[in-house]
Parts: structure tokens; sequence; C-alpha cells
């Protein structure tokens, strides 16, 4: 994608000012809301959706799933590239990937094709997920990283209250299927910035080759556990011949990754990466934050539209404090961390809100007040900008350089199948319980479960029920999404004791492109300082 040469890194200036990092950040940034923007804009619209193409609570979950599957899968494999060619070319080329997929998921006509554009989707976002985070630790150190980091919690943050809203407009105006179309131009104006002002030395390794068979195996066996969470207790029984197939499958499947990876020059998934203290504790924070952010916050706008009747525009405006809590905290955290180098005492207050916001969403139900669930989304988006981005800045701020793609990836796919898996398996139940409290209100007041579609297995559409049905349809939904925080509290806990277990070390001073530039000069003064003694050893033989 790339038709500007870049610079090689002994070229490469070995320092930026504030002013060049921010011009070079603005195509990252960009393309940055351009991903936030497809998911939160299609969140408001996603019960209409479903309800116009027909589909289920599976469907619902499944929409969301494709894209966190294909996002989790591809971001470690989108990480190690990054560490083996341009840089530049693979961002612009994620993106090209992510527009592909929003376009053609415009134009779907059921939920299967529309699913498989998701997909595609989520190939695009992983790309932008990993290089966005190994770019910003190129341009600068990790101790000036936190701040630029809070300048990506803000985009998150305006990408996520504008989604909801733009989206609910689109959806009640022009119809959902702009929800998919309304990205394009952003991303075309985030490819032609990202060309402008990015420019990154060169990073081609000699003889590098590309980890196929480990990447054949990762996407596998993660597909597989995935695909049977999601299916599990729906489409086949938990424990049965599926489940043993799948299960057995994923195992084999991951213990031959493992073996693989092991031995291979360039492994698609570095297992020493492991051997790190701080890696291995930062996996593990990653996986509970990603189940308690996407696992729950996802169904938020299915809570605000099902068990409040409000539209696809007001659901995503009712949203708005948990970003509120979300960019106030990452912006703050981040300057905090550049003025003082230390990132370990503010993650774990990160992490004692996200238990407490999760506590006080379970207090929730149909009837609950509007200012009392604002307070609660801003204890949780408090805390989850706190902890998301500085996980992956204690893990880069621990690597060497080389494996810093691989190493960002690391986590970032650790989040997203938290999240996948939290997904699919909070959908599961709440389909479930949802099912179970529609019977046991349609029974207590003498309704057949015929009187709504699927007996409550279906989203259905509040305005066409009968006076006597809907409120048990806001009751179970109400109470079910609130069931799903409390779920998920547990994992705030195991957030915290990852951190508090984690060891900060200090910050380092110098940026990926500087810190490549003196490994570089030092192996080459090391190869000129052995010619002549090779020399004199052949001399004297």
């Amino acid at each position: 994608m790339s038709s500007t040469p870049a610079p090689s890194l002994a070229s490469a200036s070995p320092s930026m000012s504030h002013r060049r990092v921010m011009e070079a950040l603005s195509g990252l940034l960009l393309a940055m809301f351009v991903a936030i923007l497809s998911s939160t804009v299609v969140s408001a619209a996603l019960p209409r959706i479903i309800g116009d193409l027909g589909g289920g609570q599976s469907s619902y979950t499944w929409v969301v799933t494709a894209t966190l599957l294909a996002m989790t899968v591809s971001t470690p494999i989108w990480g190690k590239l990054a560490d083996l060619f341009d840089r530049k070319a693979l961002l612009q080329s994620g993106l090209v990937i992510f527009l592909v997929g929003s376009i053609l998921a415009g134009f779907a006509h059921s939920t299967g094709w529309l699913i498989a554009c998701r997909a595609v989707q989520g190939v695009g976002v992983g790309a932008l997920t990993a290089l966005v985070q190994v770019i910003l630790a190129d341009l600068v150190s990790a101790r000036e990283r936190g701040r630029y980091m809070g300048y990506l919690g803000a985009v998150f943050g305006v990408g996520t209250i504008v989604g909801p809203v733009v989206g609910g407009v689109l959806t009640d105006g022009l119809g959902w299927r702009w929800c998919f179309f309304v990205g394009v131009p952003f991303g075309l104006a985030a490819l032609v910035l990202l060309q402008r002002t990015l420019d990154l030395p060169t990073r081609r390794r000699e003889g590098a080759h590309i980890d196929v068979l480990g990447a054949t195996l990762l996407a596998g066996g993660v597909s597989l556990l995935l695909i049977w969470v999601s299916l599990a207790g729906k489409s086949f029984a938990w424990w049965g011949p599926e489940t043993i197939a799948m299960i057995g499958g994923a195992v084999v499947l991951l213990l031959a990754l493992v073996a693989v990876e092991r031995r291979v020059a360039e492994p698609m998934l570095p297992m020493d990466l492991f051997a790190d203290r701080t890696v291995t504790l930062a996996v593990v924070g990653s996986v509970a934050i990603g189940i308690a952010m996407f696992g729950t916050t996802v169904f938020l706008t299915q809570y605000m539209q099902l068990a409040r009747g409000y539209s696809p525009t007001a659901s995503g405006l009712l949203t708005i404090p948990m970003v509120v809590g979300l960019f106030a905290s990452s912006t703050l955290a981040g300057r905090r961390i550049a003025k003082t180098g230390h990132y370990r005492r503010l993650m774990l207050g990160g992490a004692v809100l996200v238990t407490l916001g999760l506590g006080l969403m379970g207090l929730i139900d149909e009837r609950t007040s509007l200012v009392e669930m604002g307070a609660f989304m801003v204890v949780l988006g408090a805390g989850i900008g706190m902890l998301q981005q500085n996980l992956v800045l204690a893990v880069q701020n621990a690597i060497p350089p080389s494996q810093l793609g691989a190493g960002s990836g690391l986590i970032a796919f650790f989040r997203s199948l938290g999240g996948a898996a939290g997904v699919s398996v909070l959908g599961a139940v709440l389909g479930s319980r949802v099912t179970t409290l529609v019977g046991e209100g349609l029974a207590a007041r003498g309704i057949d479960p015929s009187a709504i579609p699927g007996g409550g297995s279906q989203i259905p559409d509040l305005d066409a029920l009968p006076a006597t049905v809907r409120p048990v349809i806001e009751h179970a939904y109400g109470a079910g999404v609130a069931e799903l925080f409390l779920l998920a509290l547990p994992l705030g806990v195991v957030a915290f004791l990852a951190i508090w277990l984690m060891r900060e070390q200090p910050l380092g001073t110098k940026s990926g492109i500087e810190q490549a530039v003196e490994d570089a000069a030092g192996e080459q003064g090391r190869a000129i300082a052995a010619r002549p003694a090779a020399a004199t050893a052949v001399g004297e033989a």
C-alpha cells in the first residue's frame, strides 16, 4: 500500500518532537476511530437488524462474536508480522480489509451473510488493534507512552459516545444499513493521512518467513474453542459427542501449536514471552478484563431497548456515562504515568473500580433510576479506562524491541479471546435466562407463550406486543442483563490479584525506533570488531 520509500533504521531520526509525534499519530487515531465506530454504531442497531433479518438471540450473539473471533485469531498474526515486515503497509492493508467487510455487510440480506461480513471486518480490526499499539511504541518512549495512550483512550471514548448516537440516528432515519456504510469515508481519510504523515523505518528481517503452520494451528484451536462456547447448550448439549470432538480437537491443535512454536525460527506466538512474569500476569489480567468489558457492556443496548423500551438513538445516548468515565480516567491516568513513571498503583485502582462497577450494575432492573445507572456506568468505565491501555504498556516495557509486535499482539489476543468467550457464554446465559423468566412471567399471568415470537427465544419488537406481555419481556431482560454483571464480578478480583503480583519496572526513556537504532549500531560495531580478530586468526593459521 505504501508508495513512498520508508527510511531505513540507519537513517531514522533518533527522536521526535511532540508536534511530529502528533502528526504521525493523526492517521493512527483516525484508523482507531473507524474501528471503534464500526462496533459502537452497530451495537445500537443490532436489535433492529436481527429483527429485520429474522434472527434470534443466537444470531444477535454471533454477529458480535464473529467480529471478536476473527479479531482474536488475527491479532497475534498481525502483531508477529509487524516484527518482520513494513508496519505501515500492514496497517494500511488491515484498514482496506476492514473497509471491504463494512461495505459488504451493508448489503447483507440474511444473518449468515452479515455474520460472514462481520468476520471480515474482524480481520481488519485485528490489524488495527495490534499495529496501532506497536507503532505508538516505535514513536515514543515507554515513559511518555502513557500520555499518548491517553489520546488513544480519548479517541476510544469519543468513538464510543458518537457511535451509538450516530447508529441510532441512522437506524431511525435512513435505515440500519447505513451503520456499516458510515465508516467508509472515515476509513478512506485514514488511509490518506497514514500515507502522508506516518514515516517509519524499514524493518524487514533478512531471511524472515511467516510461520504458516503456527498461524493455522492457532486459528484452528482458538476457533474450535470459541465455536463450542457459542453453540454448547443451544445447538447441542454441554456434554456430548459434539463437545468431546470440539474440545478434544482444540486441545490437540493447541498442544501441536506449542510444540511447533518451540522449534520454528520465527514463531507466531513466541513461547519465551511467557517466561516473563509481567507478561504472564498481564495475560491473566487481559483475559479477565476482556470478559468483563466485552462480555457485559455489549448487552447494555439490549437492556436499554428491551428492558426500558428506548429507541436505538436514546439507548446510545444513555450509555454515555460509561464512556465519560473511560475517557476521563484513561486521559488522566496517562498523564499521571508520564509525570511519575509509575503505573502499578493506577492499575490496581482500576481493578477495584471495575469490580465495584460490576457489582453496582448487578443491582439494576427494568425500573432502576437512570441517574443511578449513570453513576454505576461511570464507575465501571473509569476502571476499564485505567486498565486496558496500561496492561499493554506494562508488557511493552518488559520485552525487547525486537518482540514489540508479538508482545503487544499477545495481550490484545488474550483480551479479545476473553471478550469473545465472554460474549458467547454470557449471551447463552442471557438467552436461557430470558426464556425462563418469560415463561414464568407468562404462566403467572395465564398467557400462552405463543403470544410472542419464539416463546421468548427470539428478540421481540416491544411495540408490537400486547400490553399484558410487554412488562414480562421488560422484566426478563432487565433481570437477565443484571445477572450477567454479577457473573462477571469475580473477574475484577482476578484482575486485581494479577496486577498485585506484578512487579513494577522503571519505564524506559527511549522510543522503539531509538532502541532499534542503538541495537543495530551495536550489532554493526560488534561485527566490525570481530573482523580483525578473525583476520588475525586466519593469518596465524
